[in-house]
């Protein structure tokens, strides 16, 4: 795998950060209602969201590194960290690789 992002990565790399910022955003809520506002029915509903969330995040990052657009460390980070971090902080390590444009 080469050292530099290919630009047909950036398009899932980008939708995988989206769902993860807002996948975090609906967990901090989830939380919220979980332990501070104490309301199952909230929780209810945003569960399953939450979790529907992770599982796109999973595909996502997994088909990027069947399509050998990044390697299986993504989707593994993804799943062992419950979703939006995994994706976050894998989306920074893979930005890194980015080819700078100033020199191109």
């Amino acid at each position: 795998m080469p050292d530099t992002l290919s630009e047909a990565a950036r398009r899932p790399l980008n939708i995988a950060l989206a769902v993860g910022i807002i996948d975090a955003v609906l967990l901090v809520v989830l939380l919220y209602f979980a332990r501070v506002a104490d309301d199952d029915g909230a929780v209810s509903i945003l569960g399953p969201i939450h979790g529907f969330g992770f599982l796109i995040l999973l595909y996502i990052t997994g088909k990027g590194a069947a399509e050998q657009l990044w390697s299986w460390w993504f989707p593994a980070a993804v799943l062992v960290t419950g979703g939006p971090l995994g994706t976050i902080v894998g989306d920074v390590i893979l930005r890194r690789r980015l080819p700078d444009r100033a020199a191109v």
